[in-house]
C-alpha cells in the first residue's frame, strides 16, 4: 500500500493539487464502508471535522479489511502486516485504530497452542491429532470415550487419574494422546508428550553435560504428563530407579495427571521393568515402579486393526 506522506506529495507536486485532491475525496467519500461510517456518526461529526480527518478516511479505505484483499498472512498489502484499520471518533476527530486481521488472530492462536503443546520427539501428525479425525469403529469406542471424558473432567488443582492405553502396534494409542493435548490446548491447559525411548536416551547423555538433573525437574512438574510408548525401550536398572521411578513419585505425591501408552499391559510391562539390559532380575524394585503407574493410571485396551500397514 502507499504510504500517506508519498500521496500527499504527489497531491502536492504540479499545479493541478486541487484539482486532484477533489478526485481523492470524491473517491474516498463513496467508498461503501466509509459512507457507512459516516452516516451512522452523521451526528457526532461536522463537515469541518470530516476535512480534517480526510487523510485517515483515505488511509482505511485504501487498506484490506478482513483479509479482502490479501491472499495470505504474508501477503498483507496492510501498513501493519497482520492488521486491519477501524475507524473510530476520539474527541470529535477520525481516527483509525489497528486490530488483528483474521489470519493474524488464526496464527497467534495456533502459536500459542503449538507453546501450550510441549513435545519430545513426538512426530508431527501425532501434536496434530484430533478426536474428529479417530476411526471409530467400535473397537476403539472405549478408549476414545475415556479420552473425551478425561479432558472434559480435568480442572488444575484436583487430582484426576490418568490413563494407561494398551495394545497392539499401530492401533492409534499414540494418536489419541495427541488429540487429548489438542483438545486441553483448547481450554488453555498445558501439557506435554514425551516418546519414552529417545527421552531415556537423552537422560544417559545429560549425565556428560549435568543437565539430568534439570530436565527430570522440568518433566516432573508439567501439569499433564503423557509418556508415549513406555515399554519398547532397553530398561536399564539406572533408568528404571534414578529417571523414571522419580518422576512417577513426584506426580503420584502432588497428584499430577498422568498418562501413558504401550504395547504391553500391566503385567507385562511389569515383566519388562523386572529385568534389565544385563539380564538382572529385580522383581521388587518393578513392582514399585508398577505400583505408582497403577495409582496414576486406569488401564484401558485399545483394540483395532494397524493403521499403519
Amino acid at each position: 500500500m502507499e504510504r500517506i506522506n508519498d500521496t500527499l506529495k504527489k497531491f502536492g507536486a504540479g499545479n493541478n493539487f486541487q484539482e486532484r485532491y477533489r478526485a481523492m475525496k470524491q473517491e474516498v467519500l463513496a467508498h461503501p464502508d466509509v459512507r457507512a461510517f459516516l452516516r451512522e456518526h452523521e451526528d457526532e461529526l461536522t463537515s469541518n471535522a470530516v476535512d480534517v480527518g480526510m487523510m485517515k478516511l483515505y488511509e482505511y479505505a485504501n487498506q484490506s479489511k478482513g483479509c479482502d484483499k490479501c491472499s495470505s498472512l504474508q501477503g498483507c498489502v496492510n501498513m501493519m502486516q497482520g492488521y486491519h484499520p477501524n475507524l473510530v471518533i476520539i474527541r470529535g476527530n477520525i481516527e483509525i485504530q489497528y486490530e488483528r486481521c483474521p489470519r493474524k488472530v488464526s496464527e497467534d492462536n495456533q502459536k500459542k497452542k503449538e507453546k501450550l503443546i510441549k513435545s519430545l520427539y513426538v512426530p508431527k501428525d501425532i501434536l496434530e491429532a484430533s478426536f474428529n479425525t479417530i476411526d471409530l469403529d467400535g473397537e476403539r469406542m472405549e478408549a476414545v470415550e475415556a479420552a473425551i471424558r478425561f479432558v472434559e473432567e480435568y480442572k488444575p488443582g484436583q487430582r484426576h487419574k490418568g490413563i494407561y492405553f494398551y495394545g497392539e502396534f499401530g492401533v492409534g494409542k499414540s494418536y489419541i494422546l495427541g488429540a487429548i493435548a489438542n483438545k486441553l490446548s483448547q481450554k488453555q491447559i498445558s501439557s506435554m508428550i514425551v516418546y519414552v525411548p529417545e527421552l531415556f536416551r537423552e537422560m544417559k547423555s545429560s549425565i556428560a553435560d549435568s543437565t539430568l538433573n534439570d530436565k527430570i525437574e522440568s518433566i516432573k512438574r508439567e501439569p499433564i504428563l503423557m509418556l508415549d510408548d513406555i515399554g519398547a525401550e532397553t530398561m536399564s536398572s539406572w533408568i528404571r530407579d534414578e529417571v523414571l521411578g522419580p518422576i512417577l513419585q513426584f506426580r503420584m505425591l502432588e497428584n499430577l495427571p498422568t498418562l501413558f501408552t504401550s504395547n504391553f499391559d500391566f503385567s507385562g510391562l511389569e515383566h519388562h521393568l523386572t529385568y534389565s539390559q544385563r539380564g538382572e532380575e529385580e522383581k521388587m524394585k518393578a513392582m514399585r515402579v508398577m505400583e505408582r503407574i497403577r495409582y496414576l493410571s486406569t488401564p484401558i485396551r485399545v483394540k483395532g486393526k494397524n493403521k499403519r500397514l
